[in-house]
């Protein structure tokens, strides 16, 4: 028979977004993969995958003790009924819960932490006391025998290591995987110099910051253009509002383009990608347009500069800094020489690095590493 993979995840079009890269080398390996989330409009994908889905009820930044429980009764189940070879929990309220379901059970676990989020991005009172609980939580619920983290940079890594995650179980694989066949690069486009923008509209991605260069620039009098791909994300507290990114739009040269489901035509559209984040896993936009050759802008911030290399693939700035982020763009801007150098160095890192092939095999041996170890 084959093993059985369980992946739990936030929500279906979450799993589709991110995982399947991973999940496609698990099953082409022999693994028999199985869902567990929240379903919604991306389960025909799924199905469609060959993986079979189980619906579990699920609020992604909820702190209902009520749906915590319904969530983790539906995970026990499913676990119980199937009797997995492996689990692989997503994000960090997943494997807090996952945990909780799985108390009991000798199952090996990957708990992959995709980049520390609000908790360990903001200073608020309600972050900082969210950061305490999860430090607790992930100390005793997952800090055993046949668990593992899987983080996606080092400074994650680090910063397990200081609430009290036992080092031995901390492993990292550089993102999720990108398909370089199918992402190629592209010659720029003609017009003004356009600034592609793919992520959640978060302060900690940097979109207010980014705004403020685009005005910046602007104001003296250059004409570059800023799209921007993505929705604003109401269950984070750091969320932009729909009315602020409908104003985006009454703009000049701002472009607000929603939720985007072909990548590829904003990185075709644009000539530098730019994702200003206050911290990140890996992050997928500039992965992806990496791959595409497009040069990068990001912060000097954890994940982020594992793919934007200073000088090499592109440029970094601070965090929160307008006028250091338009001097960068302008920078490019004025520059087709630096920006089809970085574009190409960008383009071979992820190729090498974080492509599909790569991190596919790398978890798939993860996976028979960790089944191995605790047969």
């Amino acid at each position: 028979m084959k093993p059985i993979l369980i992946y739990v995840a936030s929500e279906d079009w979450a799993f589709v977004s991110h995982r399947l890269p991973m999940a496609r080398a698990a099953r082409d390996a022999g693994f028999d993969v199985h869902v567990a989330t929240s379903v919604g409009s991306s389960a025909d994908a799924i199905r469609a995958e060959g993986f079979t889905i189980h619906p579990i009820p699920f609020r992604r930044g909820g702190l209902s003790p009520l749906s915590a429980i319904s969530t983790i009764l539906a995970l026990r189940k499913i676990k119980r009924t199937l009797s997995p070879s492996i689990v692989h929990h997503v994000g960090m309220q997943i494997c807090v819960l996952g945990g909780i379901s799985s108390l009991g059970m000798t199952t090996p676990q990957v708990n992959a932490m995709t980049g520390l989020g609000y908790a360990f991005t903001s200073t608020t009172a309600r972050a900082l006391l969210l950061r305490i609980v999860i430090a607790v939580a992930l100390r005793f619920l997952l800090n055993r025998d046949h668990a593992i983290f899987l983080v996606q940079n080092p400074d994650d890594r680090a910063a397990l290591e200081t609430i009290g995650i036992d080092p031995n179980r901390l492993v990292r694989i550089p993102g999720s995987g990108v398909d370089t066949d199918k992402l190629l690069p592209m010659p720029e486009p003609a017009g003004p110099i356009t600034v592609g923008f793919a992520g959640r509209l978060l302060t900690s991605k940097g979109i207010r910051a980014l705004v403020g260069a685009h005005r910046i620039l602007r104001a003296l009098g250059v004409d570059v253009r800023l799209r921007i791909a993505g929705d604003p994300d109401l269950a984070n507290p750091d969320s932009v509002s729909f009315e602020d990114a409908k104003q985006w739009n009454n703009e000049p040269g701002i472009t607000w383009l929603g939720h985007v489901y072909d990548i590829t035509s904003l990185w075709r559209d644009s000539h530098i990608a730019a994702l200003p984040s206050h911290r990140e896993g890996l992050p997928k936009s500039l992965l992806e347009a990496a791959a595409c050759a497009r040069p990068l802008i990001a912060t000097d911030a954890p994940g982020c500069r594992e793919i934007a290399i200073h000088d090499q693939t592109g440029l970094l700035v601070p965090i929160e800094n307008p006028q250091a982020l338009a001097d960068a763009i302008g920078k490019l801007a004025t520059s087709p020489e630096l920006r089809m150098r970085y574009g190409a160095a960008a383009r071979r890192l992820v190729v090498e690095k974080m492509s599909a092939q790569a991190i596919g095999a790398a978890i798939v041996d993860l996976y028979n590493e960790q089944i191995q170890r605790t047969s």
